[in-house]
C-alpha cells in the first residue's frame, strides 16, 4: 500500500482541513516522518490507520479523542486517505462518533461513525461494517498487522538506532509481536528436554536389564 493523499479535519491538533499530498514524496516506499514533540507526527499514523481500520496507530489512544478541541463546532471530523495497492487507487474517508451542530434548529447532535470506500472502477460502499470488510479483503491484512509491517512508532525506531544487539532483538520483538514465537521456542526447548530425559531414563533401564543377563 502506498498512500498518496492524506486530508484531515478536525482531526486531532489540527482544527481546520489539513491536506497531506504524500504523492509527492515519490514511489520509493519509505517515508520519515519528522518533527518536534507535539508537532502532530502520531496524528498522522492516527489518521492514516483510522482511515483505513477505524482505528488509531497505537492502542492507548480510542477514536472518541480524534475530534479535535480546536475545531469550530460546525466544522466535520474525518480522515480519508487516497492509497495505490496493486497499481489500482482507491479512497477511504471515515469519521469517528462526536457531537456536532444540527443543521436545524439550535444545539447540537451526535454524529454517528461512518466510512466510505471509493473503488478504482468508481463503485461506492458505505457503512463502517462493509468498508472493514472490503478494506481486509483488499489489503489482506488487519490493523495489528500493518501497524507492525508499515509504521514504525519514533520510540521504538529511536531505540532501535541507539540499543545493544541484544537488546534490539527484543524491540524488534515488541514492534512486529512476535513472542508467540519466542514462547514457542521455550515450549519446544522443554519437550525436547523433557524427550531426552524419557530417553536417558530408558536407555539406562536397557543398558541394566543387559547387563543382568549376561552369562556369568
Amino acid at each position: 500500500m502506498r498512500p498518496i493523499k492524506l486530508t484531515m479535519s478536525a482531526f486531532g491538533p489540527y482544527a481546520g482541513k489539513t491536506v497531506l499530498e504524500l504523492d509527492k514524496l515519490g514511489a520509493s516506499g519509505l517515508y520519515l516522518i519528522t518533527g518536534d514533540t507535539g508537532a502532530g507526527k502520531t496524528t498522522i499514523f492516527d489518521a492514516i490507520a483510522f482511515a483505513l481500520y477505524g482505528q488509531p496507530s497505537g492502542d492507548n489512544r480510542e477514536t472518541g479523542m480524534f475530534r479535535s478541541q480546536y475545531a469550530d463546532a460546525a466544522t466535520p471530523t474525518f480522515a480519508e486517505l487516497v492509497f495505490a495497492y496493486r497499481g489500482e487507487t482507491y479512497t477511504v474517508r471515515r469519521n469517528p462518533e462526536y457531537d456536532r451542530l444540527k443543521t436545524r434548529g439550535e444545539g447540537t447532535t451526535t454524529e454517528k461513525a461512518d466510512a466510505e470506500l471509493v473503488y478504482p472502477d468508481g463503485r461506492v460502499i458505505t457503512k463502517v461494517k462493509e468498508v472493514d470488510r472490503a478494506i481486509a479483503e483488499i489489503m489482506g491484512i488487519d490493523r495489528n498487522q500493518f501497524s507492525q509491517i508499515a509504521m514504525i512508532a519514533q520510540g521504538d525506531f529511536q531505540k532501535l538506532l541507539l540499543t545493544g544487539t541484544a537488546d534490539r532483538s527484543e524491540i524488534f520483538r515488541k514492534m512486529f509481536h512476535t513472542e508467540i514465537y519466542q514462547e514457542l521456542q521455550k515450549s519446544l526447548r522443554e519437550a525436547a528436554k523433557e524427550r531426552w530425559k524419557i530417553y536417558d531414563e530408558k536407555k539406562r533401564s536397557i543398558l541394566s536389564l543387559i547387563h543382568i543377563s549376561e552369562p556369568t
